[in-house]
């Protein structure tokens, strides 16, 4: 791809990118980056991405339907930040983007030059590490912009801890 990355020149910083989808895993990829972040002087991005096909075809209730995911995904953010804080000392950015969550995360990566690692972690459950591990972590990894961090689901705080 080529992308230019900007995280080690002067007055930029390294940060992580981390999905915030709302599933339990979900908690274990925010540890880790906050912690990691904070370790390394680094900066953190919660990414919420409201999946926009549920607002196609309604005409009038469409903008209704929009407003209310995007408000939905503010108070999520926000739940989000506090854990953040009660973690680090280190303040996260917040960002809502519209599309498609894989999509969408490499649009995110490709307008922020800053962004260094995405860290997500895999879910623990029967049906596999989740939707968007498998979509960015497999085909099409090779090229993708940044490294990738997988953080297995079933770590404690206190696991995660020990290797940020």
């Amino acid at each position: 791809m080529g992308l230019k990355r900007s995280s080690l020149e002067a007055g930029h910083r390294r940060k992580f990118l981390v999905v915030v989808d709302g599933t339990p895993e979900c908690d274990r990829a925010v540890v880790f980056a906050a912690r990691r972040a904070e370790h390394t002087g680094g900066g953190l991005v919660l990414l919420d991405i409201v999946e926009d096909t549920d607002f196609r075809g309604f005409v009038g209730v469409g903008e209704m339907m929009r407003q209310q995911a995007r408000d939905e995904a503010e108070a999520v953010l926000a739940a989000v930040v506090e854990r953040v804080r009660g973690l680090a000392a280190i303040e996260p950015e917040i960002v809502i983007r519209e599309g498609v969550p894989a999509v969408e995360v490499v649009r995110h990566i490709e307008a922020d030059e800053d962004i260094a690692v995405l860290v997500l972690a895999a879910g623990t459950g029967p049906e596999g590490p989740g939707p968007l591990v498998t979509a960015l972590a497999g085909r099409g990894s090779g090229v993708f912009p940044v490294p990738i961090t997988i953080v297995p689901g079933h770590l404690t705080d206190a696991e995660i801890a020990a290797i940020a």
